[in-house]
Order: structure tokens, then sequence, then C-alpha cells
């Protein structure tokens, strides 16, 4: 790419650099859909029969790099494809195709990703925030619709599950904690960039800096995808932090971790909700039967997987 090409042509050869990159090959299993990327499967045909869904992705994902390498909205960018941008401009723009056509996830070359309407910082010290982790979300808020409670957020990542509550029930005491320093402090500057910082930050493993507190609703997107899952090697995932999405061998150990420490931190008839692996429900629910909770179900999340696992306490 060069600087005396206009941006629309910057942007068709963007387009099909990212088609080529992203057919990589399937995982031998089913990707868990809470840790997807844009990926597609690899096929023998060249780019110009990629799957439609590849392309798709590649020319959304290049429009955007477009946009925030110009420094101008979207909109802005798909109407004015006749200008010639400069040298600097064309070069940062190659760049940062680069990064994507590479595997890293566009939020963290943008800088950003929107979870529940809210613009969130995010980078390689949290994890993405997912579109299907807003089931936990949804699920809290129709749990407890009185305007006081509390709430802890386990494993907060970049902030968004305990912001997304704070914005919706602005008299509950939030609070959330992280294993990460780094990552409480991004959630941190997402909360002060929203105008949300009476969230309450707490560094520490799961219910570790929780001593002495009982809350009325604990909700966790832990880690749940087991480290030789071949998931795990999607090229997306390697840009993300391993801490966020994997316990190690056992798939299951922080989930089995939360569910047996919830109850000491669980008011009388208080809820736990946890979001898990597409194909984990029926073992989590037995976890959480075997601790003694009840009123035990599970929720599909818009691609019909069973995402999240509520439980109240006896």
């Amino acid at each position: 790419m060069t600087a005396q090409l206009t941006a629309g042509a910057l942007l068709a050869q963007a387009t099909r650099r990212l088609a080529e990159a992203l057919q990589t090959p399937a995982p031998a299993t089913p990707v868990p859909p809470g840790v997807t990327s844009g990926a597609t499967a690899a096929t023998s045909s060249p780019v110009a029969s990629a799957p439609p869904s590849t392309n798709a992705g590649a020319s959304i994902d290049a429009q955007l790099l477009l946009a925030h390498a110009l420094g101008v909205t979207r909109t802005r960018a798909l109407t004015h494809l006749e200008r010639v941008p400069n040298a600097s401009e064309a070069q940062r723009y190659a760049s940062l195709i680069e990064r994507r056509a590479r595997g890293e996830p566009l939020a963290y070359i943008l800088g950003t990703k929107e979870f529940w309407s809210l613009p969130l910082t995010v980078g390689p010290e949290v994890l993405v925030p997912r579109p299907e982790t807003e089931l936990l979300v949804e699920r809290a808020l129709a749990l407890r619709a009185e305007p006081a409670g509390r709430v802890a957020d386990l494993g907060t990542g970049s902030g968004a599950i305990a912001l997304a509550l704070a914005l919706e029930r602005p008299h509950w005491q939030v609070i959330a904690t992280d294993i990460s320093a780094d990552a409480l402090a991004t959630a941190k500057a997402n909360a002060a960039a929203l105008n949300l910082a009476r969230v309450e930050y707490l560094l520490g493993h799961w219910f570790a800096p929780l001593r002495g507190r009982s809350f009325n609703l604990i909700v966790s997107n832990p880690p749940y995808v087991a480290e030789s899952d071949p998931a795990m090697q999607d090229p997306a995932l390697r840009h993300e932090p391993r801490i966020a999405l994997t316990p190690g061998g056992d798939a299951y150990q922080c989930l089995r971790e939360i569910i047996r420490g919830a109850p000491e931190h669980l008011e009388r008839d208080g809820w736990l909700l946890l979001e898990h692996g597409a194909d984990q429900a029926a073992e989590v629910a037995r976890e959480l039967v075997g601790r003694g909770f009840r009123s035990v179900r599970s929720h599909r999340d818009l691609a019909g997987h069973e995402r999240v696992t509520e439980a109240q306490r006896m």
C-alpha cells in the first residue's frame, strides 16, 4: 500500500489481505462461543471464493481500521474514498492491517470495545468483552429489581459486568475483584471515563478480598476453557491474557472454586450467576446442587448455547 493510492484503493487491498489472513484452519473441536474470534475455517479455494462470513468480517475490520488510521468516523471514511491519504496515514493503515492479519483482536488495535452500549477501553491485560456475557447482566437485573442491593463481580477484567450493573442500578453497591492489578487499573479507568467511579475495586483471588462481606448477588465470568482445548490455539486468543481464559488442565477449576466459596458470601436467598462453556451447564448445575443451592437453572445465549447458570442460596 502506498501514499499515491486513494482511500478506496487502500481499503480494497486491505480487505483482500484480511480475507486471506482470516481464513485460518478450523480447530479440531468447535470453538466455545465465549472465546470466538473473527477467524473462519480455511478452504483450498482462492480468496475470491472465501466464505461470505469471512469476507464480510474482513470488510468491516478494514473499514474500521481505515477510519482509525485517518482519525475520522467510519461513515466519513466511507463517503470520502476518493481522498488520497498522506504517506504517514497510509503507513499507519498498513501497520494496523498487518496487526489484524496476524490475529490481534480488533478491539486491542482500536483500543475500545462496546459492551452493554458502554465504550470500554481494552488492552492485552484484559479479556475482550463478548456479547454473550451481556446475558449475565440481563439475568442479574431480572433476579433483583430492587433499587438497593449489594453485588460482587468476581474476575472483573475490564469492568464490563460491574459497570453495566452500576449503570442500570445506580443505588446498588457494586464491588469488583480481580487477581490482576493491571486489569483493575483498566477497570478503574473505564469507571472514571464513564462517570461510574462509585464501583469499588479490590485486588485478590475470587473471594479473598471479600472476607466478612455478604451480597445479594454474586456474578462471574471466570476462565472455563481447558488449556489443552484446541480452541486455545485460535490466533486471536494468543493475544489475550491466558489467566482470563483458562484455569489450566481442569476447565471447571475456577467454576468449582466460586461455587464452593459463594455460600459464605451470599445473603439468604441471594443468587449466584456464572457464565460457562456451551457444554458445561449440566456439570455446573450438579456442582451447585451438591453445594446446597436451589432454583438452579441455565439460560441460552443468542446462539442457542446454555451460557449462564444461576442458583439461589438456601
